[in-house]
């Protein structure tokens, strides 16, 4: 949402418990059902490093307007035991407003929620769900939250239908009690929340996760081959393609590791199939090298990055964009390739579908770089529009004679012959090689194929795809990725709605566009760089491949938690002078 717009009216609410309590469920049956009663929201989920088990959280906002980042504190929680939280309490910000409904046979609430101030309020759910036969808590959570945020019993009702009806009448009996209980005992806790508006004019809506999203990007992008090994938080991608290439005549394999499925995919792309892998830092870092194969050969291909915590297997769980680096020069030698960043869950979509198109025009491999925010964050969104991206991998005819698979000139993209295709046969490797693809050492070979690869991306029109720009104030903030979405929020909350600040996010990161850059930052005084790393990876780029014509400064810190919006206000605010 652009900066200065009216700000949405949201509600917030957090479930917590150990693993298996049925949190997820419960946030993610009330999200849809909140879909279906007009409104849009998203849904965060929270788990500790080991992955299964132990702690979890859902974590929840609804909305009258589209939601894609953090708010800043919870107005509601409902804790359906303490395990470990505090292990993840700083995760789930309670304010004095806040109010958290607790069961009382879980023992004293823990300090480190009594001292946020929030009011208390007990809801012994272990004992309403044992007065229904086969009753679950989290079902009674369920139905105190719809009550206390407007959500129709009629919503709700339908949604535990679509989800509980493979699990037979009974279990649907039981989870309309614990929900009609949670609801009752909702009526009497003295709390009355900003209605959120229904806005049911609007157009069709989905409720889709990041990874779903971009899955959804690569199928219309035309990709019709995965293989992949499953890694946290890229996984559920790979889980909604499978079912879903087979719908278009596509098929998914999974590999045996992370070399396989890149070397499958460039096997697959080379023999004229559009092909993508899906993984996170860990899996990128393995496949490198054969990347690097692939720019050479000039087979394109499409790998998403699903970014967690790092380095090695840090926070599997959690979001960082400390993958910025490894993305962009990750590789040995100089291999120009394309970096495409998402900004939103929505913009997942569109993102995916354009880096397959650029990886095909090209016909150079593409990083598509998530993290697990967008990842694995649900949100109800408009429909995203059908684009038809103009272009595609240019073929050579069946029949060629004199066939130069990487012939010099034009605009350096040179025509791609399949397997099979008379005259068109070819060597594809990783060695330096002729306009034929002959292996050659001559230093006139090796800088006429680098000059073309550099080339090719270089003279690209990339349109106006590259970056959203918003506002035209003195004062810029500088973001991309998921980042995006927390500064655009930040200063809707600010005085003025942030109507001197103006907002350039690249989803083009590689190759660098300084010329582009430097028009988008056009009359700009001052810049502050924002992001979810460290060392302060994309502030550096920026200082290294483009002449920012103004003063710039960084505000950086490392995941796990991510921004939110009083934090990026504040330090905006500071930093503006407004």
């Amino acid at each position: 949402m652009p900066s200065g717009t009216d700000t949405p009216k949201t509600t917030s609410f957090a479930l917590t418990g150990s693993g298996g309590s049925g949190v997820i469920t419960a946030g993610s049956m009330i999200l849809e059902a909140a879909s279906q009663a007009g409104k849009y929201g998203m849904f965060m989920r929270s788990s500790g490093p080991q992955i299964r088990g132990g702690e979890a959280a859902a974590m929840i906002q609804i909305s009258d307007a589209p939601v894609d980042a953090p708010d800043d504190a919870f107005d509601i929680m409902v804790s359906i035991d303490w395990h470990n939280i505090d292990r993840f309490a700083v995760e789930l910000p309670l304010s004095k407003k806040s109010l958290v409904l607790y069961d009382p046979d879980n023992g004293d609430v823990p300090e480190v929620i009594v001292k946020t101030g929030a009011k208390l309020v007990a809801l012994p759910m272990k004992k309403m769900a044992k007065a229904i036969k086969k009753g679950r808590q989290n079902m009674i959570a369920a139905g105190a939250i719809a009550r206390l945020t407007g959500i129709q019993d009629e919503a709700l009702d339908q949604v535990m239908v679509k989800v509980l009806a493979k699990r037979g009448e009974e279990a649907l009996r039981a989870s309309r009690e614990a929900v009609a209980s949670g609801s009752a005992a909702a009526e009497y806790f003295g709390v009355t929340l900003p209605e959120v508006a229904a806005t049911m004019e609007a157009p069709e809506r989905w409720m889709i996760s990041g990874n779903e999203a971009a899955g959804l990007g690569a199928l219309r992008g035309g990709i019709r081959f995965v293989a992949a090994y499953p890694i946290t938080p890229a996984t559920e991608l790979l889980e909604w393609m499978a079912p879903n290439l087979k719908k278009v005549g596509g098929a998914l394999v999974q590999a045996e590791d992370e070399l396989a499925s890149i070397n499958m995919i460039i096997g697959s792309s080379y023999g004229g199939t559009p092909s993508l892998t899906a993984t996170s830092g860990p899996g990128l870092a393995l496949m490198a090298e054969s990347f690097g194969l692939a720019v050479a050969s000039e087979v394109p291909l499409v790998v998403v990055n699903v970014m967690r915590g790092g380095p090695s297997t840090g926070i599997p769980t959690k979001s960082e964009q400390s993958d910025l680096n490894i993305a962009l020069f990750g590789l040995h030698g100089d291999a120009p390739h394309l970096v495409v960043a998402p900004q939103s869950v929505s913009d997942c979509v569109f993102s995916t579908q354009w880096a397959t198109n650029l990886a095909e025009v090209t016909q150079t491999p593409a990083i598509v770089l998530s993290d697990q925010l967008l990842g694995q964050t649900k949100a109800v969104i408009d429909r995203p529009a059908d684009i038809a991206f103009a272009g595609k991998r240019k073929i050579a005819e069946a029949g060629v004679e004199n066939y130069q698979r990487y012939a010099l000139g034009g605009n350096d993209v040179s025509a791609m012959s399949i397997p099979g295709f008379a005259g068109g046969q070819y060597t594809a490797d990783g060695l330096t090689h002729n306009q034929r693809g002959l292996p050659s050492s001559q230093d006139t070979d090796h800088l006429a194929q680098m000059d073309k690869r550099r080339d090719k991306l270089q003279n690209h029109d990339y349109g106006d795809h590259w970056a959203e720009i918003d506002g035209d104030g003195p004062h810029a903030v500088i973001a991309w990725g998921s980042t995006v979405s927390a500064v655009r929020r930040a200063l809707d909350q600010m005085l003025d709605g942030g109507k001197n600040i103006r907002v350039v996010a690249p989803r083009l990161l590689a190759p660098a566009l300084p010329e582009r850059m430097a028009e988008a930052l056009k009359g700009v005084e001052k810049a502050l760089v924002v992001e979810l790393s460290h060392s302060a990876q994309f502030y550096h780029y920026l200082k290294g491949y483009f002449d920012l014509p103004c003063p710039s400064e960084t505000y950086h810190r490392p995941g796990p938690l991510p921004f939110r919006p009083s934090e990026l206000s504040d330090i905006i605010t500071k930093w503006s002078g407004s």
